[in-house]
């Protein structure tokens, strides 16, 4: 029996994302275009910037009140963005 060369596309696209190292950055562009929903229009107003390293993500206020109530709020931020990457990837959320 002859071994298929074939694959199917979503394979090559995962390996080309792996290859190029590219996971992390789609990861965080879900994660920033999905803010809003996860948070609500008002604390995605007061965000100022978000970025992820090493399975952490820093999320930048301009708002010291609000960014009290996410401190609080982490563990079920951190829930909910994982839940929107359908994989447990964030470990901890820091807020500035």
């Amino acid at each position: 029996m002859h071994k298929s060369n074939e694959h199917s596309l979503k394979e090559i696209i995962n390996e080309l994302l792996k290859e190029y190292k590219l996971n992390d950055k789609l990861r965080e562009l879900k994660i920033i275009e999905t803010w809003p929903k996860i948070v609500g229009s008002v604390i995605a107003k007061h965000t100022k910037a978000i970025y992820i390293r090493e399975k952490k993500i820093y999320v930048t206020m301009d708002n010291a009140a609000i960014k009290e109530e996410l401190f609080y709020a982490r563990t079920k931020l951190m829930n909910l963005i994982n839940k929107e990457l359908a994989e447990e990837y964030i470990k901890e959320i820091i807020l500035k």
